[in-house]
């Protein structure tokens, strides 16, 4: 078990805020924390927070460019021109270029997609797809979700005669495309009010922004491909507030009941059919199905999936994915095995504040996903580079306080080309750069990142008491729905509790605390924590940090105690 921080949230000075609140809106003192927590200190921000109503949805006109790219498409539908839709291999760029496929496609297009290989071509534009595009007939690229580093490449398709229009969500460089229009809410003279649009979502409001310009109804539209733009944003991990947050629960309700054929058959084949779906289902059930698709297989297969609209076709795909994504889980796990050796064969390995670890042949498409891994269990960030042709091909992830994008600009004269996020990021690199990279990565994470930094910490909304832990009480909880990035799961800590019971369950993997408090007694589980049963002993006093859902099983609800941490009480 790695030592945690534990950093409570609650401020006595904010009591007033939330007794108001609390009086207010009829909510639990508890439930008012956490809105105080998060910066809804305000009856009409707790209302607005609450309701995650349509109206909040901001003017798609008011997207630099967009109603300029949304014209520019229209004429290309008046005059027949061929238009290509070229996306990016993972999730968001998948649903991203089926709805806008779909409603190109719907119009009478004459409409394509392109989605490059993850292996051979990498992220992002390339010039030997553009030329293949221009060969076969487009007059007009539109990207979904990738483009706004693609300087050269934007001259490159101008040169050939394409015009290009960019949307993508990604951090911009100092120098921007020289695109017909660029929809990109973080570019610098860009006033949109929110910036943390994933990929689908800039993509969404280039198709409201069409609607309008073509005069049908925006609405219309919206409720149209909500439930893909919910599986999308929530995919990319992007921030669950303002808009992103009336996407996500919209497209939930709608999920329920899609009409959709691709994501009717992934639940079936996924096992989830029928059942609730929440924003934690399609993270850990939905997403990694689709992006199996653009890791292991074909990422066009997974925009098939989610256009067509043959049943018998859905399922076929939803199987393929599946397939795809065991295959994926092997080769992760593998992939992970030998990052774990050479983590343990370095002779640095406790002085190192960020693991670069390269091989031959590791998969690009799922080396990612192991980075994540590995700053899960270390705690710091990580980059796995996939060697071939001595040229490297790496993904990135990072912890808070370390910004992996901005990391990489500064070692951008040894890259050969880099994009990304604050947490997460792709490069290429020269095989013979990597122990530089390596060295002066690490020089800058010296500079940057504190000891403090890569201790991981629990944020803990407020502490509770034994009476507060009741089934209402989770079910009052799911009004703050749906949790991700941005919007966590409330975290509380019960202190002071007796253990009188700890086994493991699963073969070891997952243990149950059994305790009691104020003579009530409590399960909880730890997911994941099996060594956590041999940790403390009978009798002992804990503190535990947990969250709070709703179990049910057998159609019987149950209250549901989840450990984030567990430690010697130090109360």
């Amino acid at each position: 078990m790695t030592n945690k921080r534990w950093d409570y949230l609650y401020k006595a000075s904010s009591q007033s805020k939330i007794s108001e609140l609390s009086e207010k809106l009829k909510l639990p003192a508890a439930i008012a924390c956490v809105l105080v927590n998060r910066g809804i200190d305000t009856e009409e921000a707790a209302r607005t927070f609450l309701g995650k109503s349509i109206a909040g949805v901001h003017h798609p006109f008011d997207l630099k460019d967009a109603q300029k790219a949304a014209e520019r498409i229209k004429d290309a539908l008046e005059k027949r021109e061929k238009t290509v839709i070229y996306g990016d291999y993972d999730v968001d760029g998948i649903t991203s270029t089926a709805i806008l496929y779909q409603f190109l496609s719907d119009q009478g297009a004459e409409v394509d997609f392109y989605i490059p290989n993850r292996s051979d071509e990498g992220y992002g534009i390339n010039m030997l797809a553009l030329q293949k595009i221009k060969k076969d007939g487009a007059k007009l690229l539109v990207t979904v979700d990738c483009g706004i580093t693609a300087v050269g490449e934007v001259e490159f398709a101008k040169a050939i005669g394409l015009d290009v229009i960019i949307t993508d969500h990604h951090t911009c460089k100092e120098e921007l495309p020289k695109a017909y229009a660029l929809v990109n809410p973080k570019q610098p003279d860009c006033t949109y009010p929110f910036q943390d649009l994933a990929g689908v979502g800039v993509a969404f409001k280039l198709i409201l922004a069409l609607a309008l310009t073509l005069g049908y109804s925006a609405r219309e539209y919206y409720d149209r491909y909500i439930d893909i733009v919910a599986v999308g944003t929530v995919a990319d991990v992007v921030s669950l507030t303002d808009e992103n947050r009336i996407f996500v629960a919209s497209g939930l309700k709608k999920i329920q009941n899609t009409q959709n054929e691709g994501l009717k058959a992934l639940f079936q084949t996924a096992g989830i059919a029928g059942k609730p779906i929440n924003a934690g289902m399609i993270s850990f059930t939905v997403a990694p199905r689709i992006n199996a698709a653009g890791r292991v297989g074909s990422a066009q297969l997974a925009v098939e999936l989610l256009v067509t609209k043959s049943q018998e076709r859905a399922q076929e795909i939803a199987q393929i994915l599946e397939e795809e994504n065991r295959e994926r889980q092997q080769t992760e796990l593998s992939i992970l095995k030998d990052a774990l050796e050479m983590i343990a064969d370095m002779e640095d390995a406790d002085k190192k504040k960020v693991y670069v670890l390269a091989k031959k042949d590791w998969h690009h498409g799922v080396i990612g996903i192991v980075a994540s891994r590995i700053v899960d269990r270390f705690y710091k960030p990580a980059i796995l580079i996939s060697l071939k042709d001595n040229i490297g091909k790496g993904s990135g992830r990072s912890v808070k306080g370390f910004n992996l994008f901005d990391a990489l600009t500064h070692c951008s004269d040894l890259l050969l080309k880099y994009g990304g996020h604050e947490l997460a990021a792709g490069l290429g690199l020269n095989y013979a750069d990597i122990d530089a990279f390596d060295k002066a990565i690490n020089a800058y994470a010296e500079d940057v990142l504190k000891t403090v930094d890569l201790t991981p910490c629990i944020h803990i909304d407020t502490q509770l008491q034994a009476a507060d832990l009741t089934l209402a009480a989770a079910q009052a909880i799911s009004i703050l729905e749906p949790f991700g990035m941005g919007n966590p799961q409330p975290v509380f800590a019960l202190n002071g509790v007796t253990l009188t019971a700890a086994r493991t369950l699963s073969d070891g993997k997952h243990c149950k605390l059994s305790v009691t408090k104020n003579g009530k007694p409590f399960d909880f589980l730890g997911f994941g924590m099996g060594a956590m049963a041999e940790q403390f002993h009978m009798g002992e006093k804990l503190d535990i940090a947990f969250t709070m859902g709703i179990n049910v099983f057998r159609g019987e609800r149950n209250l549901q105690l989840i450990i984030k941490d567990a430690r010697m009480s130090v109360g």
